[in-house]
């Protein structure tokens, strides 16, 4: 369930039962010709799919991460790595406050890959009552990134994996065929501007689209898989 179609009272009769939530996390940035809000939009949707046979509360997803390497993309603001960590930390000193001691972050941006690892420094810290934190790329965890390999092995950024009904925009026409896959190496490395020369459109390589039957497949693949961990994935006390 949304939080945002809760009202207070609500979360607190939740929270005399259960103490999981679900926040997603993603990035406002160019994804080709799918919506700049792709990385939010996905995050936020495959948490709140996944979570509602539950009755699990959803944050909204954060819609800002960390996407330098996209500044020459209008419309793709970027936070500082150092930014990023701060606000999920703000964030998760707030849930814990208010009595949320399962906490499963849902990423959607590769780019926000790296604070993984402040999380767990933040579970480090001393704390009065026990708390854990998931944290889960959805698209590229196990079970997604076989469907995305059965079909195509080559896909990347801005590529038909992420060309779901609901990051289209309307009216825009899709190119036809295959995008030669850019080389990590190369993208990696490259400043803001040769980045845009790089890529031209944006996607760093395959498909643009594929049938919707395989995207769809791909798509409740990853519910599954965040329910899964949503459900199944906190470690318990021997």
């Amino acid at each position: 369930m949304r939080v945002h179609d809760c009202n207070w009272q609500m979360l607190e009769e939740y929270l005399a039962h259960d103490d999981r939530i679900v926040m997603p996390i993603g990035s406002t940035e160019q994804h080709g010709y799918l919506s700049v809000g792709t990385d939010a939009i996905l995050a936020e949707r495959v948490a709140v799919e996944a979570a509602e046979p539950l009755g699990v509360p959803v944050l909204p997803a954060l819609p800002f991460g960390v996407t330098p390497y996209f500044a020459a993309f209008p419309g793709s603001p970027t936070l500082r790595t150092s930014t990023h960590i701060a606000v999920l930390r703000d964030l998760l000193d707030s849930l814990y406050r208010q009595g949320f001691r399962r906490i499963a972050v849902v990423n959607g941006h590769g780019g926000n890959t790296p604070s993984a690892g402040a999380l767990r420094e933040w579970l480090t810290e001393p704390r009065e009552a026990r708390v854990q934190i998931l944290f889960h790329d959805w698209w590229n965890a196990p079970r997604v990134w076989e469907v995305v390999e059965r079909y195509e092995k080559e896909s990347s950024h801005g590529s038909w994996m992420e060309n779901f009904p609901w990051t289209r925009i309307p009216g825009v026409v899709m190119p036809k065929g295959t995008k030669p896959r850019i080389s990590p190496a190369l993208i990696r490395q490259a400043p803001p501007e040769e980045l845009r020369r790089l890529t031209v459109d944006g996607v760093f390589g395959g498909s643009y689209e594929r049938p919707d039957d395989q995207v769809l497949e791909l798509w409740r693949t990853g519910v599954a898989e965040v329910r899964d961990l949503t459900e199944n994935g906190w470690p318990k006390d021997d």
